[in-house]
């Protein structure tokens, strides 16, 4: 006979199979094999070690390798992924962003904080710091040019359309205006070595500068990023008065597409290949001499298959000075341009990437961003 230990991790396993129960609770991943017997919640065990972050709200134990007791078991089965989320995410504003298992540490980490420690979406008064519509503070940000991360007062105001920031405590004038029209912030701990570091870009004369801020405070950071997406939201809103929220959500802020070292030509073909950081950025592929320049040296502009635009995998033969061997071309309805990876699995995932970008049909607003690139001199 089975012993009452083996009869309740038969049941744990059968919840698994509630609707629901099949995916973590909290960044959506497939086949948790986690819960958390306090919450009532299953999880994957990249989030049981988050709810480890909060013991005194959430205690945590593997289904399938820990003893269950019956009343543990029974709670379980009351409550449940679906029901726990009806509790815990009852006001989600629409445009506060819901990690995934493919996200960064600490958007899970602040997700869960949010949702169970500081019940965020049960009072809208607590939603305040990222939905106000202005938020003021200090950052860290790097210094464009000896790399030094400086404390710097940063005001965004939904009411002006602006994100700008003052070189001193006291500056009547900001050093930077930007443009919430032109605004994208991306979390980037690996790139920038820190776990709070955010990529914030925007658009200056139609070209691509970057800013990289953190603060020690994780849940300030992922404030300061939903309170960026708030105000994206409200203005694409205004913008777009006939689109549905499903279709602006997308819009609020973007991971890149793409990320990684290539090796490119100069303007002529004859000039030798260099190595060089490269970002994919929506139809946007810009290059770096280093992955944190505010500037980038160059960028191409990638538009639809329709439109002449094509990925080649090789180089053409007669291409010399390239030290990589892993080869590609895009061919511009104006140019080739050359690149080359270092191993073929990068060549193999670059090809993906831009053909996923020039198998979407252009937008109307993308052909004068194009033109743009085109008389660019």
């Amino acid at each position: 006979m089975a012993s009452g230990q083996e009869r309740n991790r038969h049941r744990m396993k059968q919840l698994l199979g509630k609707p629901g129960n099949g995916n973590c609770a909290d960044c959506g991943a497939a086949d948790p094999e986690w819960a958390s017997y306090t919450l009532g919640v299953f999880v994957c065990h990249s989030c049981s070690g988050l709810h480890r972050n909060i013991a005194q709200i959430s205690k945590v134990k593997s289904v399938m390798l820990d003893p269950w007791s019956s009343s543990e078991v029974e709670f379980m089965d009351s409550v449940g992924n679906n029901a726990a989320n009806t509790k815990y995410e009852q006001i989600v504003p629409a445009f506060y962003y819901r990690p995934t298992h493919k996200d960064c540490t600490l958007l899970r980490d602040q997700w869960i904080r949010a949702k169970y420690e500081r019940k965020e979406f049960l009072c809208v008064e607590k939603q305040e710091p990222y939905s106000a519509g202005y938020r003021e503070g200090f950052l860290w940000k790097r210094g464009r040019d000896n790399g030094q991360y400086l404390s710097r007062k940063f005001i965004l105001s939904e009411r002006e359309g602006v994100l700008k920031y003052f070189n001193k405590n006291d500056a009547r004038e900001p050093k930077a205006i930007m443009k919430i029209n032109s605004l994208n912030a991306t979390f980037q701990p690996a790139k920038i070595g820190t776990t709070h570091g955010l990529q914030i870009t925007y658009l200056k004369d139609n070209s691509t500068r970057n800013i990289f801020v953190y603060h020690e405070e994780g849940k300030e950071m992922v404030d300061w990023f939903n309170a960026i997406r708030a105000a994206r939201f409200h203005y694409l809103q205004v913008a777009f008065p006939g689109a549905s929220t499903s279709e602006l959500l997308p819009k609020l802020t973007r991971n890149y597409i793409k990320e990684g070292y290539m090796e490119k030509t100069g303007p002529k073909h004859t000039e030798g290949f260099k190595k060089r950081w490269f970002t994919m950025d929506d139809r946007r592929l810009m290059y770096f001499k280093d992955p944190l320049d505010a500037y980038a040296r160059g960028e191409v502009f990638i538009g639809s298959k329709e439109n002449s635009y094509v990925v080649l995998p090789g180089l053409p033969p007669s291409t010399q000075g390239n030290h990589w061997q892993f080869g590609i071309t895009i061919v511009t309805p104006d140019r080739k341009f050359l690149f080359a990876c270092e191993t073929e699995e990068d060549q193999t995932d670059w090809i993906a990437a831009l053909q996923t970008v020039i198998n979407r049909p252009m937008l109307p607003q993308e052909y004068a961003v194009e033109a743009y690139f085109k008389h660019k001199p």
